[in-house]
């Protein structure tokens, strides 16, 4: 037998209730449209639901059982309104989250954790890529937004690019590091040691080569390359080597103390960090991580910006 489970979630209300005129009220309805969802309901069972005669309304064992069944039915219609309505507001759902490694693992992993702490009904599904793969996975609608560095002006009709971060690298080693402990540094100084380079597929070792040409070191000694961001602050913080890095990323490291910045005037990439997405993508969730991140790291730029200007760069 088919039974509306609207007349059952009314069922409910009015055994809760006490009577049809009680549950109308409290369900903002009028009174004849509970009675008569009632009467359908029994004319379709062939029996009453309420003794006859019996006042306040006295539900029979049939209309006892059935009034639990529209219980659960009027719970499953509103957390069934919750779900859709965290859905449309950005308070649930999932989010699908690439970013270049060094930046996600440096500075964007823990503003996550936040976002998640402040929505705990939203999931990040986080992957690493660099911004031509990214732009693909973009594309074919494999992710929602990308955070990397990317030249604003070789960013297609296609997207939206919110920038974040201008690019700054810095020469980093570890804060025990013979350079670290000098008042003043020459070029010179930093021929002897050794480097840490990057992943060979980031525009990031692309940096490092373009810096040391321009600093004059044509005979680069590695000592570690490759690997996490993990590993490259790790080696970092245990060696003597040099390392190119955002300085975003050292500066997010300041608590940790084990990174130091080099205070020597390096040329910049012009990439910038920044948020990258497709512009017909109109997901609450991923708007909702967008701005969430974009006053994070505004916070973060002012906070870089102060300690910048009680540093000496050389010029």
């Amino acid at each position: 037998m088919q039974l509306d489970p609207r007349h059952l979630s009314i069922l409910a209300a009015i055994v809760d209730a006490g009577g049809v005129s009680e549950a109308a009220n409290r369900l903002g309805k009028s009174q004849p449209s509970l009675s008569r969802s009632l009467a359908l309901l029994e004319a379709r069972l062939g029996t009453p639901l309420f003794e006859k005669g019996k006042r306040p309304l006295r539900p029979t064992e049939l209309g006892l059982a059935l009034a639990d069944e529209g219980r659960a039915i009027a719970q499953a219609t509103e957390a069934a309104a919750r779900t859709a309505r965290n859905h449309t507001i950005g308070h649930a759902g999932t989010i699908r989250v690439g970013g270049t490694p060094v930046f996600m693992d440096g500075v964007i992993s823990p503003m996550i954790a936040a976002f998640q702490a402040e929505y705990p009904g939203l999931r990040v599904d986080q992957s690493y890529g660099y911004v031509g793969e990214l732009t693909d996975q973009l594309e074919r609608d494999q992710i929602d937004l990308a955070i990397c560095p990317v030249l604003p002006t070789e960013v297609s009709e296609a997207f939206v690019f919110q920038e974040l971060l201008p690019g700054r690298n810095v020469i980093a080693c570890g804060a025990g590091h013979p350079l670290a402990r000098k008042s003043s540094l020459r070029l010179d100084d930093i021929a002897p040691f050794p480097w840490i380079a990057p992943p060979s597929n980031s525009p990031l070792f692309r940096d490092l080569r373009q810096t040391l040409n321009e600093i004059g070191i044509t005979d680069m000694r590695i000592s570690f390359s490759g690997g996490s961001l993990t590993s490259i602050l790790n080696v970092l913080a245990a060696s003597e080597a040099l390392s190119i890095l955002p300085y975003s990323v050292v500066f997010a490291q300041r608590n940790t103390c084990r990174l130091h910045a080099l205070p020597i005037k390096i040329t910049h990439p012009e990439r910038k960090l920044g948020l990258l997405s497709r512009i017909s993508d109109n997901s609450p969730a991923s708007r909702r991580l967008e701005g969430h991140l974009a006053s994070l790291v505004n916070g973060l730029s002012h906070q870089m910006d102060e300690h910048e200007r009680r540093q000496v760069w050389r010029a």
